[in-house]
């Protein structure tokens, strides 16, 4: 009876290290809970939103346009913002309209509401990629450039401390708030 008893113990513990394992192995390569820090997105992400970053997507399939990304920022911090131009794309921004390649690209995720227009007004203050930090003409091979949704309160890619931002420092793609309660849905482009 006693040996029955400890091959238990030892099939549980066996049990509980191979969970520990693959959670770890999960979070560390597939997906991780993150926590927006800041108003930067706001209207989209609010200061202390929980997400789930998708770690992964990346080595399947190129980054697109307005995904919301994570990324290492400086050694001890990352951030959290939206992918406005692509490699070998221009950027620009005046009167508040966006320009790839001299096209108009619309941006939904700016348009206002009647709820938060009077609190979070949508504006971006004129630039042209030639005006950022390395005075690009198009975007480099191998780099993004990406703006926070609160245009006026984002340290962004606009800013000579951030710049372009290179793929290899993006940790992935969020798209899911489960926390709060109440705020709890997917993001849509």
């Amino acid at each position: 009876m006693a040996e029955k008893k400890s091959k238990e113990w030892v099939d549980w513990i066996k049990l509980i290290v191979a969970a520990l394992i693959i959670a770890l192995v999960v979070r560390k390569f597939f997906f991780s809970p993150i926590i927006v820090d800041g108003p930067s997105m706001q209207p989209t992400l609010f200061d202390q939103d929980k997400m789930i970053v998708n770690k992964f997507i990346y080595a399947i399939k190129q980054p697109e346009r307005f995904d919301i990304v994570i990324f290492h920022a400086n050694d001890e911090k990352d951030f959290i913002k939206r992918i406005i131009g692509l490699p070998g794309e221009h950027v620009e921004v005046e009167d508040n309209i966006l320009y790839i390649n001299g096209e108009e690209v619309e941006q939904p995720f700016l348009e206002p509401d009647e709820e938060n227009d009077h609190i979070y007004p949508i504006f971006t203050h004129d630039f042209t990629l030639e005006k950022l930090n390395g005075n690009y003409e198009v975007i480099p091979p191998n780099y993004i450039l990406v703006l926070g949704d609160n245009r006026n309160n984002s340290t962004d890619s606009r800013s000579s401390s951030l710049g372009l931002v290179h793929i290899d420092d993006i940790v992935g793609k969020t798209s899911f708030i489960f926390w709060p309660f109440e705020r709890i849905h997917v993001i849509k482009k």
